[in-house]
């Protein structure tokens, strides 16, 4: 019996419970270890006059103070376009920019030395909003477009066209583990680094470059991660390359690690999002056509915002065919810390914007949303390509719709929330079922590669070295499942060691869903390696001659820790016997794997291509109820249904997609970022940011998996499961906006992202007062018009 298919605990499972699982803050000092400080931005936007450090220096304990004058390398870095500054030198963009590094020998000393530093700034105007930078026209990186068919004859020809604006506000990755990096300086120039990272490439990359030595240099390792949600994919960056100059001036180890409050106020979040929209529609209410003009707030700087866009706008169409469309997607420059990757990465703002459209067309048309969400549900043979020109191959969405839709008994509860809502005087219900098709694979081409290092030891047991990065999801009990199985050996056998460069080379970020994909497929073409040369020394050592046995590696078994031919059963080896016998025989038990996705091919100036390997698809119902008098929300029950391929891990992904899930409650409910006029973060803490509780969840969670024959590619047939479910949290958000259209009258009601108590309170006051047009938003374009309405 095999290990993959089994709910088998997380490996890390017990050292979370009991404390002894190790982070960067938990690895003991070194004797002359150094506490790493920084001194950031007092404003939001303004140009620095004087620095005077003289005072900070003279502090008891301070080792050392640093601005960008001592970066021997570049000052300047970036993972697509490098507009960054570790060290701000004249202009600072955003508050809390880093300015000062200070080393320090105690905590204390650090943040005495802080407070005496002088700075004299020109203070500019902050620009906040997406509004104010397309007003200024400050944009990064360049106006990307999907375009397909003919938009304007969709539109000419169109029953009804409905237009309007959408806005979803960003989010806090919120990961317990606050940033965090240690430098430990070596002979020659050689620096290791300890970073809670996503990507230890990139750190030891950017490390390398700041120091202006080589990349052989660096070595850059992780052991795990306190959460990260693609909040440690590229902003660990500057904290590590803080401990890291500080290692290379002083020769002493150097440890950061943020504050809670620091780390939320400098770090970058999930992008908000401004859509303009343009929709044309059947009197059935068959999209016809659609023009989404996609407009983020990233930020001060690049980061990973192109990228973002870039799957926003791959995204647009969530689960359904539209036969003319024009997307576009632009990244504003604002004064805010540079915004980043978080789970979804762009996707669950695009499917927010079809999924508000949808619900807007059924409640002009005083339909089910349902009935119109399967009417433009992508189909299995015809209307199944993407806006930029993909097959959605292999899908089952149809069959999911079908399947939750009897399960959740969708129909008759439906009535009853009707039922309801016409009944009573103090609450509202709603309910909606939204789909999600997320697509597998970085959308860059060359990122879609893994490598893997296997080495069997003389007693039988493995290390697996790959660039995979754990934080959490399970990554390394999946990796073990798979070499356990291709040697037929007990998962204790085998021990994942920590992700370093030195190990494994030019490794991608652990990110886009991949993780277990490449690097699982990596490991595994590792052990195939070693495991073709264990059977062909094991089919010679079971031959005989005199019986007529010939060697034959196809008659070689390894299962339950036993090898054995099958043309003479009773004789049998113990793996770890046979690993000896190998070793005497100078038969190599070590490999390298390698694995590159097939099939990505997309083209970002055209729009068109292949971009993903496959399509993760499922389906969300919600049910909610709101007080009339206060705006509380409640959600009564959610049920999710989800074609993850055959689930190497059970366990592991149902708690994927409760978890994601709920993550995505938050962005659509609860959690809300709020600034300062100046741009400084006032919701910097669990007090003031509030991400789902006990009391949040669904008062009845049901969470199932469904079997898809058609898939049968990926490693072990798996699907991906870390972002996807995060997605179908904008049933939520539906069922809300459903609620608010019993009381909308003839009106579409706007409802924003997040769908807070405050936000939903606001939208059923403007309800009850007519002198407020409904919809109408100051610095925000009017949801709604209706032009070409045809009876």
């Amino acid at each position: 019996m095999g290990t993959v298919g089994k709910a088998i605990p997380h490996d890390s499972a017990l050292g979370h419970v009991t404390g002894e699982a190790l982070y960067i803050d938990d690895i003991p000092f070194a004797k002359n270890e150094l506490i790493v400080e920084f001194f950031g931005s007092p404003v939001a936007h303004g140009k620095i006059k004087s620095l005077n450090l003289q005072k900070a220096r003279q502090v008891e304990g301070v080792a050392g103070l640093y601005t960008f004058q001592d970066i021997p390398g570049h000052n300047i870095f970036g993972s697509i376009l490098a507009d960054e500054f570790f060290l701000a030198e004249e202009l600072c963009e955003y508050f809390g920019q880093p300015i000062v590094i200070i080393a320090a020998e105690n905590r204390k000393a650090a943040k005495q030395a802080k407070k005496l530093i002088q700075i004299t700034m020109d203070e500019y105007p902050p620009v906040l909003t997406i509004e104010k930078a397309l007003e200024k026209k400050q944009f990064l990186g360049v106006k990307r477009e999907i375009k397909r068919g003919h938009l304007q004859k969709a539109l000419d020809e169109a029953d009804h066209i409905l237009e309007g604006s959408f806005f979803s506000n960003g989010q806090e990755q919120f990961y317990l583990e606050s940033q965090a990096a240690i430098a430990y300086p070596g002979e020659n120039n050689e620096m290791t680094i300890h970073s809670s990272s996503q990507n230890p490439s990139e750190i030891q990359q950017i490390v390398a470059e700041g120091l202006g030595i080589g990349l052989h240099e660096v070595v850059s390792v992780c052991k795990r991660m306190g959460g990260a949600f693609g909040g440690k994919e590229t902003q660990t960056a500057i904290p590590a390359f803080m401990a890291a100059l500080v290692a290379f001036h002083t020769k002493r180890p150097a440890r950061v690690v943020y504050t809670k409050d620091d780390d939320m106020k400098i770090t970058g979040k999930r992008h908000p999002y401004q859509t303009r929209y343009k929709v044309a529609f059947t009197r059935q209410g068959k999209i016809t056509g659609l023009k989404a003009d996609f407009y983020s707030n990233g930020g001060a700087a690049a980061d990973l915002s192109t990228a973002i866009m870039e799957r926003t706008l791959l995204h647009a169409d969530n689960a359904y065919f539209l036969p003319n469309v024009e997307l576009s997607g632009t990244v504003c420059k604002t004064n805010f810390p540079p915004n980043t990757a978080f789970r979804g990465f762009g996707g669950p703002q695009g499917m927010a914007v079809i999924e508000n459209i949808l619900e807007e067309i059924a409640i002009f048309l005083k339909k089910d949303a349902f009935d119109l969400r399967t009417l433009n549900c992508y189909g299995i043979e015809e209307n199944n390509i993407t806006p930029y020109g993909q097959i959605v191959s292999h899908s089952i969405l149809p069959t999911l719709f079908e399947n939750l839709a009897e399960s959740s008994q969708y129909k008759a509860r439906y009535a009853e929330v009707v039922s309801f809502n016409q009944r009573s005087k103090t609450h509202l219900r709603g309910m909606a079922m939204t789909p999600m098709k997320f697509g597998i694979s970085f959308t860059t081409k060359f990122l879609n590669q893994g490598n893997a290092l296997v080495n069997i030891y003389k007693d039988g047991t493995i290390q697996v070295s790959t660039g995979g990065t754990e934080m959490g999801q399970g990554l390394n009990i999946k990796i073990r499942q798979i070499v356990a199985d291709e040697f037929g050996i007990d998962l204790e056998n085998i021990k994942l060691m920590p992700t370093s460069t030195e190990k494994n080379n030019n490794t991608s970020p652990t990110a886009a869903s991949a993780g277990t994909d490449l690097n699982g497929m990596a490991a595994l073409d590792a052990c195939q390696k070693i495991r073709k040369g264990l059977v062909r020394f094991a089919s010679q050592h079971f031959a005989s001659r005199e019986e007529g046995i010939f060697p034959s590696p196809d008659c070689i078994h390894l299962e339950n820790g036993i090898v054995y031919d099958e043309r003479r059963p009773e004789f049998t080896l113990e793996f770890k016997e046979l690993v000896m016998l190998a070793y005497q025989a100078q038969v190599n038990l070590g490999a390298r794997g390698f694995y590159k996705t097939p099939g990505i091919d997309f083209n970002r100036e055209t729009g068109k291509g292949s971009p993903f390997f496959y399509f993760t698809t499922g389906c969300s119902v919600a049910e909610v109820t709101i007080d009339r008098f206060t705006g509380d929300l409640r959600i009564e029950r959610c049920d999710l249904l989800m074609d993850i391929g055959e689930s190497i891990n059970p366990g592991i992904d149902i708690g994927q997609l409760e978890g994601g899930f709920i993550q995505g409650v938050g962005w659509v409910t609860g959690e809300e970022l709020r600034y300062q006029e100046n741009g400084e973060l006032l919701s910097f803490s669990p007090t003031t940011y509030k991400i789902p509780n006990i009391q949040d969840l669904p008062r009845v969670f049901n969470v199932n998996t469904i079997k898809n024959p058609h898939h049968h590619i990926n490693v072990r047939r798996s699907k991906a499961v870390g972002e996807p479910p995060l997605m179908l949290c904008l049933s939520v958000w539906a069922a809300v906006k459903n609620a608010l259209s019993y009381v909308s009258g003839n009106q579409i009601p706007k409802l924003n992202i997040p769908a807070s108590n405050e936000e939903i309170l606001k939208r059923l006051t403007q309800a009850a007062d007519s002198s407020v047009p409904f919809g109408s938003e100051e610095n925000e374009i009017p949801l709604i018009s209706t032009l070409n309405t045809k009876i």
